[in-house]
C-alpha cells in the first residue's frame, strides 16, 4: 500500500513519449536512498522501490520508469553543495567559463534551478554578480542559502514558477541548473517552462552525469532514485530541437566520474553550433551508444562483478572476518541492495554529521563516525564512497597499518592491504 503513495511507475519515454521501451539493466529495488532514521524510528518501513534503466528503441534515451513522489523523496534532504570544497572550486570555474560564453552586464538575472543552499549562485556573487535568484523544493536548505545572503526561492520549477518568476523578476540572462535535468520525471514541463521565460538573449546552461561514462567506467553509483534519466548528445540534442531549442556547446568534465555541461539556446538565435556537439553525437555512436545491445553487455558485466563481489564477502564471513563499510552517501543505498550484502555489514562510517549514530535505510546499519575506524578496527571497510576511494584510502593508511583491508569494487574488484 506504500509504494502505491510513494511512487509510481511510467509506460513511456521521458522524452519522446514513445511507448517502444525495452529494460536493460536490472538493478532491482532499493530503500529510497536518504531515508537515515534513528534509533526510536526502526520500526518506519522505508519503502524499496526499482531503480532498473530503461531503453527507448525510438531516441535512444536512457531513463528510470519508476518514479517516486518528490514531495518525499526531497523532504528532509541532507546533500548541502557548500559541504563540499572540490565542488566548490568546480562552480567558481563553471561561473568564469559561463560569462566567458556569454557577455553580460552585472545587472543581468542569473536563475539556478535547483539551487541546493545556493553555492553556485554564490560563485556568480563573487564575481560581482548581485541580480541572482535560486529556486529548490528542500525547506531547510532553502532557508540556509537565504541566511547566507543567496535569494531562493522554495518549491518545483514547473510553468506556474516560471510565470511567478517572469511576472517578479523579468527575462534571466543565464538559467542554469545542475544535476537537475536528469531529476525531473516531466521534462517536458520543464524544458517548455523554461523556454517560456528565455528571449533571444538567454541561454540555458546545465550539467547532468554523462551516459557514456556510466557505461565504459561502470558508474553504478549515479543510479539511484533522484537520477531519472542518464543523459546522451543524441537524445537531448534531438529532445532540444523539438521544443524549438539548440545545444550550442558542450563540455565533459570530470565530476561524479563524468559529467557534461550543455549551453543552449532558442532555436533562432543559434547561427553557429560549436563543433563539440557533432564531435560528441560521433563519439557515442563509435561507441555504441545508441544501440540496445550496449546496456545488454554491461547489464551482464555488472552481474559478474556483483557474483564476485558477494562470493569474497561471503568468504570473509564465513572465515569470522569483520567488515563494515566506509561511506553512507546515496550511492551506498545503491550499492547494498544492488549487491545484497547489507546482513554482511556490521556498520557504516562517514563524515556528515548529520548521518552520526542514525540507521542506513533498509538494511538499518548504524552509521558512525570516520575517527571510530581505528578503534573498532573492522578487518575489512567495504567502499561505498566510490568516487573518493584512492583519497580515502591514502588518508587512513593507519588503518592499513594497524593490518585492516580496503575492498574497491570500482571500477573493478579489488582487496587493498598493506604489503608486508
Amino acid at each position: 500500500m506504500i509504494n502505491k503513495k510513494i511512487s509510481h511507475k511510467r509506460t513511456n519515454c521521458r522524452l519522446c513519449l514513445s511507448e517502444d521501451i525495452e529494460l536493460v539493466i536490472e538493478m532491482g529495488k532499493s530503500p529510497i536512498s536518504e531515508k537515515y532514521v534513528v534509533q526510536k524510528e526502526l520500526s518506519t518501513v522505508i519503502p524499496k522501490v526499482s531503480i532498473n534503466l530503461y531503453y527507448c528503441k525510438n531516441c535512444k534515451h536512457i531513463q528510470m520508469l519508476d518514479v517516486v513522489n518528490p514531495d518525499y523523496l526531497w523532504s528532509n534532504f541532507t546533500f548541502k553543495t557548500s559541504r563540499d570544497e572540490k565542488l566548490i572550486n568546480h562552480f567558481d570555474k563553471y561561473a568564469k567559463e559561463v560569462l566567458e560564453f556569454e557577455q553580460m552586464d552585472k545587472e543581468s538575472l542569473i536563475l539556478d534551478i535547483g539551487s541546493n543552499d545556493g553555492t553556485m549562485l554564490n560563485s556568480f556573487k563573487k564575481l560581482g554578480f548581485e541580480n541572482i535568484l535560486g529556486i529548490d523544493p528542500a525547506e531547510e536548505i532553502v532557508k540556509e542559502a537565504n541566511a547566507r545572503g543567496v535569494k531562493t526561492i522554495q518549491g518545483y520549477f514547473n510553468k506556474q514558477t516560471a510565470k511567478d518568476i517572469l511576472t517578479k523578476y523579468g527575462k534571466p540572462k543565464v538559467i542554469i541548473a545542475n544535476n537537475v535535468f536528469a531529476h525531473v520525471d516531466d521534462l517536458r514541463e520543464m524544458l517548455q517552462s523554461i523556454k517560456s521565460i528565455m528571449d533571444e538573449k538567454t541561454i540555458y546552461v546545465f550539467e547532468v552525469s554523462y551516459l557514456l561514462d556510466v557505461i565504459k567506467k561502470m558508474l553504478i553509483g549515479t543510479i539511484f532514485h533522484e537520477h531519472l534519466c542518464y543523459h546522451s548528445i543524441i537524445s537531448l540534442s534531438s529532445f532540444f530541437e523539438s521544443f524549438g531549442l539548440k545545444l550550442t556547446k558542450v563540455k565533459r568534465g570530470p565530476e561524479q566520474g563524468g559529467s557534461i555541461i550543455c549551453y543552449s539556446a532558442l532555436k533562432e538565435k543559434i547561427s553557429k553550433t560549436h563543433e563539440s556537439v557533432q564531435e560528441l553525437i560521433n563519439l557515442e555512436k563509435e561507441q555504441k551508444l545508441d544501440q540496445i545491445e550496449t546496456y545488454k553487455k554491461f547489464n551482464k558485466t555488472l552481474f559478474s562483478l556483483k557474483s564476485d563481489l558477494i562470493e569474497n564477502i561471503k568468504k570473509i564471513n564465513t572465515q569470522g572476518g569483520k567488515i563494515s563499510g566506509f561511506g553512507a552517501a546515496r550511492a551506498g543505498t545503491t550499492f547494498l541492495s544492488y549487491f545484497e550484502i547489507g546482513k554482511y555489514i556490521s556498520k557504516l562510517y562517514d563524515d556528515n554529521e548529520y548521518k552520526h549514530f542514525k540507521y542506513s535505510p533498509g538494511d538499518q546499519i548504524q552509521v558512525l563516525p570516520t575517527n571510530k575506524i581505528l578503534n573498532d578496527m573492522p578487518d575489512y571497510l567495504v567502499i561505498f564512497a566510490w568516487i573518493h576511494a584512492d583519497k580515502i584510502i591514502e588518508d587512513y593508511k593507519d588503518y592499513l597499518d594497524k593490518g585492516g583491508a580496503f575492498i574497491k569494487f570500482y571500477p573493478k574488484l579489488e582487496i587493498i592491504k598493506k604489503n608486508i
